[in-house]
């Protein structure tokens, strides 16, 4: 089999890339990835010497294609090559094809049983189907045609099938591999046709002639074989399509359960009285307006006599800029989740975009121009760029490159950002808003978004939706012009709004807006009732928190109290630990919200994935997942551990506050830890500072051999918590952030679940609590499981909360029973997640 190396000064780029091929093919071809350089500070780079390694481990005489994004990339590669003996450089090939687009033409042509020179061609042609559908440049006759006569017998008869495509996204990506990888498997030529787009006829085992017809959902193609198997091929093909290409109902029908409700995108024609714009956010909104006006920084460009110091000057705003970036992504995950608040990692990618920083630099030292000037050059040519795309998605991107680049203006300025502070609720009213300005908006004071810009799919509309803010985007540019105090009146769901809207319009809106209101009234006070199930069984959902913003929305989610405080947001980001003091207003602080609901705090759990950066392991750890974290981490740092102790311990008085032990790999580590909180409990006593003497003690179960000795350990705690994140990597012997090993990392693989069902079996014989706190607790499809294992509590995100206590209000514990008997036989997670969606969502 072909080998495939991809080489990039992004790792994380390179692995995605790889991700993604690898997916598309199955894992049937070997890729390696030699991408980034080992240095914290700076690690985007390229490395001669693991170019070398990567050509290596994936070596074979049927040839090596590499590919590479720019720069040092290409210089490392051909270095890389000179280290190969004389007999392999022959068959290692750089190609310049596309990195991204390059690498899945090649994997798929790889995947088929092409040669090298063919994989080569056709990586080299992967941008003509992007170029085509876009109407860049028109399909040549030669490429289609090209080699059409390779496997066909003119002697043999053809064939022809007419099929529609019913898969929810037509033939993107994976569905296109699939086709063409089914096709290459028969001597037979195949040749395809869009007839709805009415194009030529092209190669059926080319993934880029594939992906030129622009297939999607409803068109109907055109498929002809001729050769000797020409049958065979067409019936392999009419499968794929009957079967969706294994994109079946379970997945369309979980998108259709998770999407926001289907809003009118479209500028509708407005009646008499009305302003029309794009319906962005549903729901009702009647309130005077108040302006906003955003502030859009004018620069000035002047030379200047020491592009060192205005360099200096650049990088200190961007640092600032990254920081207060951060913020507002913590902020955001509380407020919209961390699936929305995600927008803003892209804009801190922004930031550390190397092209562009070597742009900035560029032009201060050449041209000795000041930062801002530098800057603001820069960030509109990438601006440029986004505008002259013909996506659209991609097109209002370019409100994230202006948010960044204004953001960085105002620190070089000095200037102070633009406030909003609204006295009363009110409708806001603006040209447009920033994925920042939307982030802070109160939805308690802003009860809707009036704008004339955007679109339904900004980032800024996103956002809107999730805080559940009413927003009509795009309307006449005369609301500008409102006084403050105007009445308005907006309905986000069709795209309308009203100035001084007359009472029999105010009074239709108001019906909708009760309506509405009771709508969301019901889902709010359901998620406040317990979970039980239709026999009866109560089930505890509780919430994981990393800080004291997150204990108040869990509250108002329905959290029946905390299962997991994670308290290592008090440690990070700053340059020493936190001291007694301030642990101890945080825990009572976040005590005092949950109003004497359980409260588990867990130790500290740094190392692994979250070093301390002041406190230096002292040597580099080759695998830091099995090294120095944890319990093991905190027994041998006794000063931080016993303050922390002591501040959980001074908070339990009059509080429900148990304390969890994590990564508890031996009884060993349990009795230690059981001794320095008996030391700690002394020296409160000894200074009369009074504690919840019977504070309960736990552990959480994340390693295989917590789970074998689960019957000792539960002698020695009150309860268990489960970490099926760490427990399924360390199970599968396959570390999570591992592109090419993370499919395995599944907590629904039978394995996880069986030692999920020994650790509770061992937690009730010994008549202790076992809850469980990892992602597949939230995972609605793992719920009958999860209860019909006998789990005790299930501890999610606040936002997860709601829905899983209505998974659980419709489920029985005997049926869930059957259906955990069911999945321990299964003999993958793939197998345990079909079952679970044939068993749960019926066909449509």
């Amino acid at each position: 089999m072909i080998g495939i190396v991809i080489v990039s000064h992004s790792k994380q780029l390179a692995l995605g890339v790889r991700e993604l091929a690898a997916q598309m093919v199955q894992g049937q071809v070997p890729i390696a990835v030699a991408a980034g350089i080992e240095d914290p500070d700076n690690p985007l780079g390229t490395d001669p010497i693991q170019v070398y390694e990567a050509i290596a481990s994936v070596f074979s005489d049927n040839g090596v294609l590499v590919l590479m994004d720019l720069g040092s990339a290409l210089l490392s590669a051909e270095m890389a090559i000179e280290f190969l003996p004389e007999a392999q450089q022959q068959k290692v090939h750089l190609c310049e094809a596309p990195l991204v687009e390059g690498t899945m033409a090649a994997v798929v042509a790889a995947a088929a049983g092409r040669d090298i020179h063919q994989v080569i061609a056709e990586a080299r042609g992967a941008l003509l189907a992007k170029a085509t559908q876009l109407g860049v440049v028109s399909r040549p006759l030669s490429l289609v045609t090209h080699n059409t006569q390779a496997k066909t017998n003119i002697e043999s008869p053809t064939r022809e099938i007419r099929l529609i495509v019913s898969n929810h996204l037509g033939l993107h990506a994976r569905p296109a591999a699939q086709f063409v990888a089914t096709a290459a498997r028969f001597q037979s030529q195949i040749l395809v046709q869009n007839l709805t787009r009415n194009t030529e006829l092209v190669r059926g085992d080319s993934i880029n002639q594939v992906t030129t017809l622009g297939v999607r959902q409803g068109h109907e193609l055109a498929i002809a074989a001729t050769g000797s198997d020409a049958d065979e091929a067409l019936a392999a093909l009419q499968a794929l399509f009957a079967n969706n290409f294994g994109e079946n109902n379970f997945g369309e029908n979980n998108l259709a359960l998770n999407s926001p409700p289907a809003l009118n995108h479209q500028v509708t024609p407005a009646t008499h009285g009305e302003l029309s714009g794009i319906a962005a956010s549903a729901g009702i909104a009647i309130a005077p307006v108040v302006h906003y006006q955003p502030t859009h920084i004018a620069i000035t460009e002047y030379h200047v006599n020491d592009p060192d110091a205005e360099w200096q000057r650049l990088q200190a705003a961007i640092n600032i800029a990254r920081q207060e970036i951060q913020a507002v992504f913590s902020q955001a995950s509380l407020q919209i989740g961390d699936a929305e608040a995600a927008i803003f990692d892209a804009q801190l990618l922004f930031l550390e975009d190397p092209v562009l920083l070597e742009a900035a630099k560029e032009r201060i030292f050449e041209h000795h121009i000041n930062a801002e000037a530098a800057w603001q050059a820069v960030v509109d040519e990438v601006a440029t760029s986004y505008r002259t795309l013909e996506d659209s998605y991609l097109q209002e991107r370019v409100d994230d490159v202006v948010d960044v680049g204004q953001r960085v203006l105002r620190l070089l300025g000095g200037n102070v950002p633009a406030s909003l502070h609204l006295e009363e609720p009110a409708i806001l009213v603006t040209t447009d808003l920033t994925p920042s300005d939307t982030a802070r908006l109160d939805p308690k004071k802003v009860l809707g978004i009036c704008t004339t810009s955007g679109s339904a799919t900004s980032h800024s509309a996103i956002i809107a939706r999730t805080l559940g803010i009413p927003a009509v985007l795009g309307v006449d540019a005369q609301v500008l012009h409102l006084a403050d105090s105007t009445l308005m009146a907006l309905d986000g769901e069709t795209g309308r709004a009203w100035v001084e809207p007359e009472s029999h319009i105010l009074d239709l809106l108001a019906a909708k807006q009760s309506a509405w209101q009771a709508a969301q009234q019901e889902a709010r006070s359901t998620a406040h009732q317990p979970a039980i199930t239709r026999d009866g069984r109560q089930v505890s959902v509780f919430a994981n928190i990393g800080s004291i913003n997150d204990v108040q929305v869990a509250v108002a989610s329905g959290a029946e109290g905390v299962g997991l405080l994670r308290t290592e947001f008090l440690y990070l980001d700053r340059t020493s630990a936190p001291t007694e003091e301030e642990q101890l207003e945080v825990y009572q602080a976040i005590a005092q919200v949950l109003d004497n609901r359980p409260l588990i705090i867990r130790t500290l759990d740094v190392g692994g994935d979250k070093p301390l950066p002041y406190l230096r392991v002292g040597f580099p750890e080759a695998n830091p997942f099995l090294g120095w974290r944890g319990i093991r981490f905190c027994l041998d740092h006794l000063d931080l551990f016993k303050t922390q102790l002591r501040a959980i311990l001074r908070a339990s008085v009059g509080h429900q506050i148990k304390i969890m032990l994590p990564m508890i790999a031996s009884v060993t580590e349990v009795r230690a830890a059981k001794v320095i909180l008996g030391e700690v409990q002394a020296e409160l006593n000894q200074a009369g500072i009074s504690f919840d003497a019977g504070m309960k003690v736990g552990i959480m179960v994340e390693v295989p051999a917590a789970v074998a000795i689960a019957d000792q350990l539960a002698a020695e705690v009150d309860f268990f918590s489960i970490g099926t994140n760490d427990l399924s990597q360390y199970v599968m012997a396959s570390d999570r952030t591992n592109p090419r090993v993370v499919n395995l990392v599944d907590a629904l693989h039978p394995a996880v679940l069986r030692m999920v069902q020994q650790t509770i079996q061992a937690a009730h014989t010994a008549g202790i609590s076992v809850g469980l706190c990892g992602e597949l607790a939230a995972d609605i499809l793992a719920t009958p499981i999860l209860l019909g294992l006998g789990l005790d509590e299930l501890s999610v995100n606040p936002q997860s909360i709601p829905g899983v206590k209505q998974a659980i209000a419709r489920l029985s514990i005997v049926e869930s029973e059957a259906i955990v008997a069911s999945a321990l036989q299964q003999d993958s997670a793939v197998h345990v997640r079909e079952l679970m969606s044939t068993l749960l969502i019926p066909p449509a």
